[in-house]
């Protein structure tokens, strides 16, 4: 029986949430925790500001010399940043930089190109002991360009909740707060491994009929931007017994999924299928070109997924099936943006089968990029979109409107979906 894709999406999230991985913790530098998910809630230790500030460079002016007229005001000493300057006397203004603290009694602070002259007075200038002084405009409200403790976040309340994922803007946020450490999630370990007498080691010198391995180094760097921890098997020969050694007692080790390639199809050499005849894994074929055979199951008490060999396919499996349980699941990775593009060119599509394509995407339009075929590695890396073709839907003209997912977060702007990856519609 042929299973929708819908269907083996909600049958990897079930078993995920069925693995060993529980929301332990631990600590880690905010260098060290880019793209990790927070495990606890952290609240504000400071207020940000810290304290009252400026938000220009300019001069700041007593609260009782302001009003309508046009001032004239001594200039007292200046207010650079990093300093506790003293209380500001009336009469006089205060030249201040940017980001430095508001002596007290401050009412505003007027730009410097607003004054007359437009300029600070120089260190000679006050070395030679002169009476110095400044116009400042009339009208100038109470507040203007001060920037008041605690406006954009105040001591004590919520600065990120758990499950935040980490990146530039809340690391920075954090190290504004002056957190040094955060409690994440620990990782969701993945056990790699690729099958077949064919397959070689990149490096190695390649014999007649062989190939090198590009799926473990592929879904290796895939499971890592998501933010899972990878252990990488050896390559596998087509030994059933030596696979069913391999993964014994992996419960003990702390490993939440294996994950293999090739070894599920129909051939007569199927290496995965052989070595867990018996088990509870499950063989099936779901209706998406690449990508149809698909294994899941359990080894013992860890979860098994079984992707197919050829690496477009197995790459297509992983952005459909596991990346998105990983991010339900774990919080990390962040879902595929989604949008909707032009086709800059016709497609066809197989009967009853969704079909995922690679493209470019860029300005609105989305261009394909090689054939439908799962062995076109080097159309992939020339990629930064999937274009998806839902069941029920033979084709498409160029200028369609069709779904793409960007695989590159620079291709272009979209619509993130915050609480799930989006799923393609399929017709029932």
């Amino acid at each position: 029986m042929i299973r929708s894709v819908a269907e083996h999406q909600q049958a990897v999230e079930a078993l995920l949430r069925c693995s060993s991985y529980a929301a332990a913790s631990e600590d880690l530098a905010l260098a060290d925790a880019r793209l990790r998910v927070l495990a606890a809630d952290v609240p504000a230790p400071v207020s940000l500001p810290p304290f009252d500030n400026s938000q220009m460079d300019g001069y700041a002016v007593h609260t009782a010399d302001l009003g309508g007229a046009r001032l004239r005001l001594r200039v007292a000493a200046p207010v650079p940043a990093g300093i506790e300057p003293p209380a500001l006397e009336t009469g006089t203004a205060a030249p201040i930089m940017t980001g430095a603290m508001i002596p007290r009694g401050t009412g505003a602070v007027v730009p410097i190109e607003k004054a007359v002259p437009s300029r600070f007075p120089s260190a000679a200038d006050y070395d030679a002991g002169r009476d110095l002084s400044v116009e400042l405009p009339p009208g100038t409200a109470s507040g203007s360009f001060i920037r008041a403790r605690g406006s954009d976040i105040a001591e004590g309340s919520l600065a990120l909740p758990a499950g935040t994922l980490l990146s530039a803007p809340q690391l920075g946020l954090l190290a504004a707060c002056g957190v040094g450490v955060v409690p994440v999630r620990r990782r969701f370990t993945v056990l790699l491994l690729s099958t077949g007498d064919e397959v070689a080691e990149p490096g190695t010198v390649l014999g007649p009929g062989r190939i090198y391995d590009a799926n473990t180094t592929l879904l290796e760097a895939a499971l890592q931007e998501a933010g899972a921890a990878v252990v990488r098997h050896r390559v596998m020969g087509d030994d059933p017994g030596l696979l069913r050694n391999a993964l014994e007692g992996l419960e003990a080790e702390g490993i939440n999924l294996i994950l293999s390639t090739g070894g599920i199809s129909q051939g007569a050499y199927e290496v995965v299928k052989q070595a867990l005849a018996g088990s509870s894994v499950e063989f099936h074929s779901v209706a998406m070109q690449p990508g149809g055979p698909q294994a899941i199951g359990s080894v013992g008490d860890v979860p098994f997924l079984g992707f197919p060999g050829n690496p477009v396919s197995a790459l297509i499996s992983f952005e459909m099936f596991l990346r998105p349980a990983l991010t339900r699941l774990t919080g990390s990775p962040a879902p595929r943006v989604v949008l909707q593009a032009r086709l800059a060119s016709a497609l066809e599509s197989p009967e009853g089968k969704h079909q995922v394509r690679r493209g470019s995407y860029s300005d609105g339009k989305v261009s394909l990029v090689g054939g439908p075929a799962s062995h076109l590695l080097h159309a992939l890396a020339g990629s930064n979109a999937l274009v998806h073709v839902p069941v029920g839907q033979a084709g498409a003209a160029a200028g369609d409107a069709v779904t793409v997912w960007l695989i590159d977060p620079a291709a272009g702007p979209g619509v993130p979906v915050a609480s799930s990856t989006p799923r393609p519609k399929e017709k029932q």
